[in-house]
Order: C-alpha cells, then structure tokens, then sequence
C-alpha cells in the first residue's frame, strides 16, 4: 500500500539533474541503487557541466541567411518568438559546421559558436570569464574544442575538451567527469 507523508513547508532544494554525453546524444545520469542518499534517482552533482553541456550540444535556431542551401532549421522553434526581453536563444550554431570541410579558419568560427552558446553562463554570472580553444587535427579529422571556466577569484571552474563533428567521441562511463 502507498503512504502518503505530508511535507513539513520546509522547501526542498532544487538541483538540476547531471546530463551525460556520448557524444551522439545526451541523456539523464542515474544514480546507482548503491547511492547514500539518493539511490536511482537522478544523479545532480555536476551542475555547471550540465549547463555546459546544453549550451554546447543544444542546436540553436539560426536566420534563413545562415543556412547552407537545402539544410533544414533546427534547434526550439519557441527561440524563433517567445523570447522574453533579455533572454537569449538556447544551444549553439556548432551544427552549421557538421557537414563543413575543415577549411581554414573553422577554428575560429566555431570558437565564435562556442562563446555565443556559453554566454549566458557568464551573462548570468555563474562564471567570471570563459575560454574557448578550437584546434583542427586534419590528419585525423577532427576538431578539438577546449573549454574552460572561471569564477570571480580567477579559480578555474571547469576544464574540459570535446571531439567535434569529424569524428564524435566515444561513449565514457563519467562524461561529465573533469
């Protein structure tokens, strides 16, 4: 039989649950049953790398004039009219370079991606400053992107390095990790 315990008004906090990242998809972290606290429930101990995460590998939509021809939009169609005054679009552009050669330069676009996706973090004064390095590997095919952020004491934050486009990354146990 299920009982139903009344709650004491005292307001539960509330923290956001971990995403993890196979580099294809992302999906919510469980908690495993051997957990303390919290067994099988959402894992929610990586707050700034999930946020990360969305901002990053979130499509965001973009203007008719910087689709390549017969590409699709993608990315919440609600950012094309429901934003409200001060709110920015959610995601990135980093998809606009999934079907590019790695030409000279990518590099520099999809830092400018990057850094558009991960303003808000610092718009909204999670973090104090971000760094964002895009390498191209073109023996290997590949685009490195290094991210890191900063808190108001120059303490790095969070440090992490993504595998873009070319060739995805492999699924890990601990995505979120750093």
């Amino acid at each position: 039989m299920l009982k139903i315990i009344p709650a004491d008004g005292a307001e539960e906090p509330y923290r956001s649950p971990d995403l993890g990242w196979d580099g294809l998809s992302g999906d919510l972290i469980l908690n495993p049953l051997t957990h303390p606290n919290a067994p099988g429930d959402f894992r929610a101990e990586q707050g700034l790398a999930t946020q990360v995460l969305i901002c990053l590998m979130t499509d965001r939509r973009v203007e008719a004039s910087e689709l390549p021809a017969g590409v699709e939009n993608r990315g919440w169609i609600g950012d094309s009219f429901d934003t409200a005054e001060g709110e920015t679009p959610l995601g990135s552009k980093l998809w606009l370079l999934r079907r590019s050669a790695l030409y000279e330069g990518i590099e520099i676009k999809a830092q400018d991606y990057a850094r558009e996706a991960l303003q808000p973090l610092l718009t909204q004064g999670v973090v104090a400053r971000i760094d964002v390095t895009a390498t191209a590997n073109r023996p290997l095919k590949r685009l490195d992107l290094a991210v890191s952020l900063y808190g108001r004491d120059g303490t790095k934050l969070y440090d992490n390095k993504f595998e873009l486009l070319w060739r995805q990354i492999d699924g890990v146990a601990d995505p979120l990790a750093f």
